[in-house]
């Protein structure tokens, strides 16, 4: 078995965000590490919205980054650390639109160790050093300068380990051009390692070092060493040199002080919130930060923005003179979800990479200056932590949004908690049902393949228009003018202003419908109707051509300087314009041997006449190229034959891979009138038609039209729905877009909208635009109340019961208990604080063991929440499934399907432990309005918590704690049927791996008779067929198990079961061991698996889903000629196209097992992004062309996924 792993949707959680000057230009663009993707983010200054313009897969697991500029220079690089071992330096390249590696120095081995350096990284803010750091002992330091040609040169690394020592952060400071310092927050547990008594444990110290790079003498030396406070996790630089004192922040539970060589220390507290039920003894802690520069009066001011684990926004200032502070303040800002990084640009925005849920992009509305928030300095707190003998608190009350205003956000799934693929709505293409998020900002996400369509207008006609255009007064206007309709017997001319209306005096024809509209020359109109062409100039002078009798036009294809129209007799007649702007009939007609269904000409290449080549279909299921030069026009140039009748052509120059900009390559699309959609490049010079491509797109005859999306030619397919092909990073994308059906479209520029598209749907005129590129999913959300643990369908219905719970939450019934003893107690309850929004805010937190639980019945199409059960008493729910029970008393028809959730009451993670587990059964039921509720039956008491649930022969499976368990339903409650530590059940165990067992009805007992060899964490698995398993574990690895084909006979022959029951265990645990097969590390946990067919006539795959929110899918392969070649293709990949952040590709996919019998789809797919030459070699090495291996690629992902 060899499978094929494609990413169908990138990880969306950022672990990390920086901000700077990466393409050179004075706009500041974003650049995030996802997990193992670098992607560069650019923020549009103007409407806030932020824009993907590069994402690459390194193929190894990103830990840090940081940019960093030379002295003078104009331009940031990326410094990455990362699991390579080694410090890489890229540059981004705005031409080329990529990443390129100026520098790679390894220092150490592979993985993320405790010893080797890339946890941490810190520059010198005038970008002379790096110091990158582990987590234990090893700091290095890199200076950095530039050579005789102006290139980045690197040093070798200069060492400053400390052995025995726990490196907590590690920060550059700003110390203007004095020797480079860098700031360590350390823990030394040398005296620990050797005490039994636990002294020195109680006694620790945690100290900020300072470390100076002697420039001098190229050496690295402890400069200054100061004891903080054990509690201390983060350090912020404070700007120095001409800008400010130096120094740094040192946050800590509750307070933060300023701290700096030969200077006093200044102190603020982390003001908390003002809740009642709040428990003063838990600390609160800053989680992120991020500080900026502003030039006021020609002075630099700068100012902190701090965010704390409950996402509140504090704004941090300093009053410093010559070098020394003064004081500081500190005030509540506003309160956002909790970020992993906080970037402030200079337009004006704040972009906060959000730990779980959404990333958002605010703009700041103020900076907080409001004199009625209340301010802190850090001299009235000092004075009052002397005069109180302990740390004195300080609250804040919460507020809605106030100085930010968010206005952008980008979709993040993670984290993914569990997935279904299910097609409810009996569509082409099955959705995919996610529940995602943590505590109050929890969602289930339906996800629907397809491109995000944002509709700005709809308008309805006065009948069913059979077509539309769009058209500019003169070639060089940067909007679009008018609108033109047309209907089966009348052609309406909208303009478009500040609003659309009708108008009457533009030189069309309005009495009869319309063909093609063309603005032609500089500034003239063309108009082609079934009875000839009207050409309006400027001046409104009009000149018209008409079809010679009996005859009428139906087809006609038109660019700015040609029109080519064919007659009903199946005659072709070609005009041109001539340099006095005239339209000249060419008197050559080309009688085609068959009826012509339709014409496609090209746009003039930029410094040309005209457009080389005219396409011709024709209804004997052909495609012709004629040329159109004057010395041989109209002569047949080239044919294809196609496999329908085609209905509609492109010619479309599109800027797709590995081309230099300016220089696509020419692509002839074909729509046929069976649905299938062909792109084949046209040859700009012979005329020649190679490497088509197809693709079934729907049932319906394939209209195309040409579009723009972000700058660059595309093109719109309709058919049962409507597909955009654009290309995004230099490859081709062809996706359906999420609307409905269209009849036909055109480009639409206006003030309002800078690129969108006008389309005609029914009765209706219809403005839209296309965004969020290279996404193959566009996501709907139903907000949820509490982490969602496990979802299941209940199919007659088709609704979803989803089981929710938080630890350390209050439950609404707490929450009000709470309040009544606190109102008892004389406290003074403020209703604004208790009922915070809970999305902004989160919900109230309690001591760990409190639980917050539900049980929630979702109807998915139209989002809405039919039943929700609240449970009370500290019970949480943790699993469900959907039972029907073979007989069952409460049944009214014996097919009726009964829904038992899992819960536990009193839960303690760690050490695991409950006081009571529980099985709760629900009937789904009508109430008297018709809306389905979930009945309670019955609740049985266990003794462990019910991890898992499952159907079984109309019984219920049950995993509680160890035990695995068969349960019938009865009157009062289930009634346990079986338990043991045919017919086959495979259990997953938490860190055991796969067991096999069976169950024998005549002994009603449950045998394990197979398990795995290693033992694995598993966190998801899925049953491919009677004898083969898929799986993740909780490192990050997939894998497939089989059980051996002659065992699997042996044991289901076995009628007596006496084989089973008494065979002798072999290693510790079963008598037989499963086989591995598949072997692969994906970098991210799974959090489930599924067996399904992602597009109609596809072929089967498995689809994984992990938790920081990635889709990818396991291709297996039919042909041993295909895993031939694929193997051949990742070994020169390998060699070709090394990671970017110098992992060993072969290593990193073998992290913690070789890599066995998977090949990575997203290293051959790389392929595409290579230099022609590079591209051209491995083509030769593989005995193909590289169009073949290109379609190969291709074909793998088309045929499967998306």
């Amino acid at each position: 078995m060899f499978l094929y792993n494609l990413t169908l949707s990138p990880t969306t959680a950022i672990n990390q965000a920086i901000h700077g000057n990466f393409s050179g230009t004075k706009q500041q663009e974003i650049i995030v590490a996802r997990n193992t993707r670098i992607e560069l983010l650019k923020p549009d200054p103007t409407t806030g919205k932020v824009h993907t313009i590069l994402s690459h897969d390194v193929f190894g697991l990103v830990r840090s980054l940081a940019p960093f500029r030379l002295t003078g220079a104009s331009k940031d690089y990326i410094v990455v650390g990362s699991d390579s071992g080694r410090i890489v330096i890229l540059e981004y390249n705005p031409a080329k639109n990529t990443f390129d590696k100026v520098h790679q120095e390894t220092y150490g081995k592979t993985g993320c160790r405790r010893i080797v350096p890339g946890h941490y990284l810190a520059t010198d803010p005038k970008g002379r050093a790096v110091m990158v750091g582990a987590v234990e002992k090893q700091k290095l330091v890199y200076i950095l300068n530039r050579d005789s040609a102006a290139k980045l040169t690197i040093s070798s690394p200069l060492e400053a380990h400390k052995s025995h020592t726990l490196i907590h952060h590690i920060v550059g400071l700003d110390v203007g051009f004095e020797n480079p310092v860098f700031a360590c927050l350390e823990v030394d547990y040398t005296d620990v390692d050797s005490d039994v008594t636990n002294e020195a444990m109680e006694n620790i110290e945690k100290v900020l070092t300072y470390y100076e790079l002697d420039l001098g003498l190229n050496h690295v030396v402890r400069k200054w060493t100061e004891v903080v406070d054990i509690k201390s996790n983060m350090l912020i630089p404070v700007p120095g040199g001409n800008d400010g004192p130096s120094g740094v922040l040192v946050c800590t539970e509750n307070f933060i002080t300023y701290k700096h060589q030969d200077m006093p220390d200044h102190r603020i507290p982390i003001p908390r919130r003002a809740q009642p039920l709040e428990d003063s003894s838990r600390g609160v802690i800053i989680v992120a930060y991020t500080v900026h520069r502003m030039k006021i009066n020609r002075q630099t001011q700068f100012f902190f923005l701090l965010q704390s684990e409950e996402g509140d926004l504090y704004k941090v200032t300093m009053d410093h003179e010559e070098g020394s502070v003064q004081g500081m303040t500190i005030k509540y800002f506003d309160t956002i979800p909790v970020a992993t990084s906080l970037c402030i640009l200079k337009s004006g925005f704040l972009f906060a990479a959000s730990e779980f849920g959404n990333h958002q992009h605010y703009s700041f509305e103020s900076l907080g200056d409001d004199p009625d928030d209340p301010e802190i300095s850090s001299a009235d707190y000092m004075e009052a932590e002397a005069s109180q003998e302990e740390t004195p608190l300080v609250y804040f009350k919460p507020r809605p949004l106030k100085n930010l205003l968010l206005v952008d956000e980008l979709d993040s799934m993670a984290p993914l908690m569990d997935a279904k693929v299910l097609n409810l709505a009996d569509e082409e293409t099955p959705r995919i049902y996610g529940l995602c998020g943590k505590g109050s900002r929890s969602s289930l996400r339906i996800l629907n393949q397809g491109l995000e369509a944002a509709e700005l207008a709809v308008s309805e006609l006065p009948g069913n228009p059979s077509a539309v255009w769009t058209a500019k007064l003169r070639r060089d206007d940067a909007y679009h003018a008018y609108i033109i309709v047309s209907f089966a017997n009348a052609t309406l001319v909208l303009s478009i202003g500040e609003t659309v209306e009708e108008v009457t005096d533009t030189g069309f024809l309005t009495t009869a419908p319309t063909l093609a509209v063309q603005q032609m020359g500089e500034d003239a109109l063309v108009q082609v109707y079934p009875q000839g062409i009207r050409h309006t100039h400027a001046d409104r002078r009009v000149n018209e051509w008409r079809v010679p009798g009996g005859q009428s036009i139906i087809e006609a294809a038109t660019n700015n300087r040609q029109i080519v129209i064919a007659l009903s007799g199946g005659e072709i007649v070609y005009f041109e314009l001539d340099n006095q702007g005239q339209l000249n009939e060419n008197q050559e007609r080309k009688q085609m041997t068959s009826n012509v269904t339709s014409l496609a000409l090209g746009d003039v290449p930029e410094g040309r006449q005209r457009s080389r080549y005219l396409a011709v279909g024709c209804d004997d299921q052909t495609v012709r190229i004629l040329g159109v030069d004057p010395d041989a026009c109209l002569e047949s140039v080239s044919m294809q034959a196609v496999q329908g009748v085609p209905s509609s052509l492109c010619i479309v120059e599109m800027l797709d891979t590995g081309i230099e900009r300016g220089h696509g390559t020419q692509y002839l699309n074909i729509g046929l009138t069976n649905g299938v959609l062909l792109r084949t490049v046209l040859d700009t010079v012979s005329g020649q038609l190679s490497d088509t491509r197809t693709r079934f797109i729907g049932a319906r005859s394939v209209r195309l039209f040409k579009i723009s999306v972000q700058g660059r030619p595309a093109v719109l397919a309709l058919s049962t729905k409507p597909w955009v092909s654009y290309t995004f990073q230099n490859r081709l994308y062809l996706t359906p877009l999420s609307y409905d059906a269209l009849e036909f479209g055109s480009a639409f520029i206006s003030e309002q909208c800078a690129e969108g598209v006008v389309a005609v749907a029914g009765n209706t005129l219809r403005i839209f635009t296309v965004e969020k590129l290279g996404t193959i999913f566009n996501q709907v959300s139903i907000p949820l109340k509490y982490t969602p643990r496990r979802f299941a369908l209940h199919a007659p219905t088709k609704t979803f019961v989803v089981v929710e719970s938080d630890n350390a939450t209050f439950s609404p019934d707490e929450k009000k208990k709470g309040l009544a003893i606190k109102e008892s107690e004389g406290f003074e309850i403020d209703e604004d604080i208790v009922n915070l929004d809970p999305v902004q805010f989160g919900h109230v937190r309690a001591e760990h063991g409190k639980w917050a639980s539900c049980i929630r019945l979702i109807e998915p199409f139209q989002g809405e929440t039919l039943h929700e059960i609240e449970l009370e008493e500290n019970e949480a729910a943790f699993s469900v499934a959907m039972v029907q029970f073979r007989v069952n008393p409460h049944a009214a028809d014996a097919s009726e399907v009964f829904v038992v959730v899992g819960t536990a009451k009193d839960v303690v993670l760690a050490p695991r432990s409950c006081s009571s587990g529980f099985l709760r059964v629900y009937r789904p039921v009508q109430d008297l309005q018709g809306r389905l509720q979930l009945d309670h039956i019955h609740t049985t008491a266990i003794d462990e918590i019910p991890m898992a649930l499952l159907g079984f022969q109309g019984r219920l499976l049950a995993g509680v704690g160890k035990a695995l368990r068969i349960y019938d339903i009865g009157k009062k409650k289930m009634l346990r049927k079986c338990e043991n530590k045919g017919d086959r059940i495979i259990v997953s165990d938490i860190q055991e791996s796969i067991h096999y067992a069976v169950y024998k009805r005549t002994d009603n007992r449950i045998a394990v008779f197979a398990d795995d060899t290693t033992p694995r964490w598993t966190t998801a698995t899925a049953m491919i067929d009677y004898d083969t398993v898929a799986g993740g574990d909780k490192f990050g690895n997939f894998f497939v198990d089989r059980l051996p084909q002659q065992l699997s006979q042996e044991i289901d022959e076995d009628t007596t079961g006496n084989r089973i029951f008494y065979e002798k265990g072999y290693l510790h645990g079963a008598p037989n061991k499963i086989d591995n097969l598949c072997h692969y590390f994906t970098g991210d946990i799974i959090t489930s698996i599924h067996r399904t067919t992602l597009i109609s006539g596809g072929r089967e795959v498995l689809l994984a889903t992990s938790l920081l929110g990635s889709i990818s899918i396991y291709v297996p392969f039919v042909s041993k000629e295909d895993v031939d070649f694929f193997q051949m293709l990742e070994m020169h990949m390998r060699a070709e196209a090394p990671p970017l952040a110098g992992r060993d590709h072969l290593a990193y996919r073998s992290f913690y097992t070789p890599v066995r019998s998977v090949i990575d789809g997203d290293l051959c797919e790389q392929y595409n992004t290579l230099t022609p030459d590079k591209r051209r070699a491995i083509a030769e090495e593989l005995d193909r062309s590289v169009a073949e291996v290109q379609k190969k690629i291709e074909d793998m992902r088309v045929r499967s996924g998306f």
